[in-house]
C-alpha cells in the first residue's frame, strides 16, 4: 500500500514538475533569443555604419585629391520591423518562393537519397537518434521571425486540422488515428524545444535536448501509462495532452563513426510512420502502425559504424509506460541498419519490448524488419512487417465464468472455449509506393494487411486490409494539403461502424501548418 501511493505521488509529482520546466524553458527561450537576435542586429548596423562612415572619409580625401564629385551614399536599408512583421515576411517570402537559398551545409555521409521537401525525410530513417553525420538544417518560421533562424536552441512546431466523410457513422475505429466520423477535428498542436546535438564535427562531445508539448485528439493513441495517462485511462477525453518526447542526447565522435546515447521518453525505433504529422507520407496511418508499440522510456544507444552498417541497442521500462507506472517491465531493445546499392537500399530489422512477454498494458513482444528502396528519382518504396505477441492474455471469450480482469485500454483476448488466459499473437506487412513529380507534389499509394489472431489489438478477431491513395501537395515548405482516399475491410466478422460493418470507405484531408 505505502509503494503504490508512493508511486502515484512520484507520477504526480513528474507531471506537475514536467509542465513547470517546459513552460519556464520556452519562456526564456523567447525571452533570450529576441533580445539577443537584437543586440545582434544592432551591432550589425552599428558596425555597418561606422565602416560605412569610414569607407565614406577615405573616398572625400581621394576624390578631393582627383577633384571628382562625390558619388552619393545609399540610403540606410528599412528595419524589417517587429516580430510580427517579421513572421509575416518569413511567410511571404516562403509562399511566393523568395526565400533567399543558403549555403549547402557540409555532411560526413553520402548524399541523400530523396528530397525533402516534398517526403518527410531525405535520408532512409532510424528511430532514437538525430541523424549522424547529416547538420541540422530545420529552420521553422518562429525561429526565422525572432532571430534568423541563428540560435542553436530552437523552438518550432505546427497544427494540423483535419476532416473525413465516412460510409460509417459512429467510428472510424480501428482505423487510425483519425476515429471520429463524418467530422472536423484538431489533430495535433505542437511545439518543440530543442537543441540537436552536432554531428557532422569529430572534434568533441556535444549534447542536445528535445521537449514536446503534444495536444490535440492523436494523444489517444500516443498516451504512455504514466505520462499524464489519465486523460484518456481514467477520463476518456477527446481532446489531451501528452509530453510524447522528453529526452537528452549525448553524442561522442571519437567512438566508430559517432555514437549517440538518448535517455529519457522517445519513440519506438522501428517504423516507417511516425506519431508527429510531418514525419508520415500519409495523412492517416496504416492499420499495422495504428497497434505497435508508439513511445519507450529508458535509454538507446546508437553507433554508427561506417557509412553502411549502424547498431543500436536500448534498455526500457516497456512500451508505451513510464518507469514508475504500475506494470512497468525492464525490456530491451536491438536493431541493425544496413544501406546498400550506392544508397538505393536500405534494410532496419529490430526487435522491441523484449522481456517474459507476460499480459500487461501494451507489454507486445514486437519483432519488426523495414525495407526501403528507391527505383530512380521519381519512384521509391518501404516495405515493413512485424510479429508481435503476448502470452497469459486474460480471455473475454463470451460465456466465460469468472474470468480474469484486463487493463483498461489494453484488451483481452478471444481464447479457446474454457481458457482463462492464452498465448496472443499478431503479425502485419505494409507497402508504401511514392511517386515525385516536383519538390511541391507526390503521390503516395499505401496497401496494408492486419491479421489480429485473438482480437488482442483491435478488439475484433479478424483479419483486415486497407488500401489508401494520397496526394500531398506544398506550398512553400511550410503548408503541406494531404487530401486521401481510403478503403478497409475485416474479413471474418463486421470490425467496422462500432461491429456494424465489414468494409469502410473514407475520404479525408489534412492541412500542416508549420510554425
Amino acid at each position: 500500500m505505502a509503494f503504490t501511493a508512493l508511486r502515484q505521488g512520484v507520477s504526480v509529482a513528474c507531471e506537475l514538475t514536467y509542465q513547470t520546466i517546459f513552460s519556464g524553458l520556452l519562456f526564456l527561450v523567447l525571452l533570450m533569443a529576441g533580445p539577443a537576435a537584437e543586440a545582434q542586429d544592432q551591432t550589425s548596423a552599428s558596425q555597418a555604419r561606422i565602416q560605412s562612415n569610414v569607407q565614406g572619409e577615405d573616398r572625400m580625401d581621394n576624390d578631393k585629391d582627383k577633384g571628382q564629385d562625390l558619388p552619393k551614399e545609399p540610403a540606410p536599408k528599412e528595419s524589417e520591423g517587429g516580430f510580427f512583421r517579421r513572421l509575416f515576411k518569413v511567410y511571404r517570402d516562403d509562399w511566393a518562393g523568395t526565400t533567399p537559398a543558403g549555403p549547402e551545409s557540409p555532411r560526413r555521409i553520402p548524399p541523400a537519397p530523396l528530397d525533402s521537401p516534398p517526403f518527410p525525410n531525405a535520408d532512409w530513417p532510424y528511430g532514437g537518434a538525430p541523424d549522424i553525420g547529416a547538420p541540422d538544417t530545420n529552420v521553422y518560421p518562429l525561429m526565422q521571425a525572432i532571430n534568423g533562424g541563428r540560435s542553436k536552441v530552437k523552438a518550432y512546431g505546427w497544427v494540423e486540422p483535419s476532416v473525413n466523410v465516412s460510409t460509417s457513422r459512429h467510428t472510424l475505429f480501428p482505423s487510425g488515428y483519425n476515429i471520429f466520423s463524418n467530422t472536423a477535428v484538431l489533430d495535433q498542436a505542437v511545439l518543440y524545444i530543442e537543441k540537436l546535438a552536432d554531428t557532422v564535427q569529430t572534434d568533441h562531445v556535444d549534447l542536445g535536448f528535445h521537449l514536446t508539448a503534444f495536444y490535440g485528439v492523436d494523444y489517444r493513441f500516443t498516451t504512455a501509462k504514466g505520462w499524464l495517462s489519465q486523460q484518456l485511462l481514467k477520463y476518456n477525453r477527446q481532446y489531451g495532452f501528452d509530453p510524447m518526447l522528453e529526452y537528452a542526447d549525448i553524442y561522442i565522435p571519437q567512438i566508430a563513426e559517432g555514437l549517440n546515447i538518448r535517455i529519457g521518453r522517445y519513440l519506438s525505433i522501428p517504423d516507417i510512420e511516425a506519431q508527429l504529422a510531418p514525419n508520415n507520407y500519409i495523412f492517416t496511418h496504416s492499420l499495422l502502425y495504428s497497434f505497435d508499440p508508439f513511445t519507450q522510456t529508458g535509454v538507446l544507444a546508437t553507433m554508427k559504424l561506417n557509412n553502411r552498417w549502424l547498431v543500436q541497442a536500448g534498455f526500457s521500462a516497456g512500451n508505451d509506460i513510464a518507469p514508475w507506472a504500475a506494470g512497468a517491465k525492464p525490456s530491451l531493445t536491438a536493431c541493425v541498419s544496413y544501406t546498400f546499392h550506392d544508397g538505393n537500399d536500405n534494410l532496419y530489422p529490430c526487435v522491441s519490448g523484449i522481456n517474459s512477454g507476460k499480459y500487461a498494458y501494451n507489454n507486445v513482444q514486437f519483432f519488426v524488419s523495414t525495407w526501403n528502396h528507391k527505383f530512380n528519382k521519381s519512384w521509391h518504396m518501404a516495405t515493413e512487417a512485424w510479429y508481435m505477441y503476448q502470452r497469459e492474455v486474460p480471455s473475454v471469450t463470451p460465456g466465460l465464468a469468472n474470468p480474469l480482469p484486463t487493463e483498461t485500454n489494453a484488451n483481452g483476448a478471444f481464447c479457446g472455449q474454457g481458457q482463462l488466459k492464452c498465448f496472443a499473437p499478431e503479425w502485419a506487412i505494409v507497402n508504401y509506393l511514392q511517386r515525385q513529380f516536383n519538390a511541391k507534389n507526390y503521390i503516395s499509394i499505401r496497401t496494408d494487411y492486419l491479421d489480429d489472431r485473438k482480437g488482442q489489438r483491435t478488439g475484433f478477431q479478424t483479419k483486415y486490409s486497407e488500401h489508401t491513395l494520397m496526394w500531398g501537395h506544398w506550398i512553400g515548405n511550410t503548408v503541406l494539403f494531404r487530401p486521401e482516399l481510403r478503403f478497409e475491410h475485416s474479413y471474418d466478422l463486421r470490425a467496422y461502424d462500432s461491429g456494424n460493418k465489414k468494409s469502410q470507405f473514407t475520404f479525408a484531408v489534412d492541412v500542416i501548418y508549420k510554425f
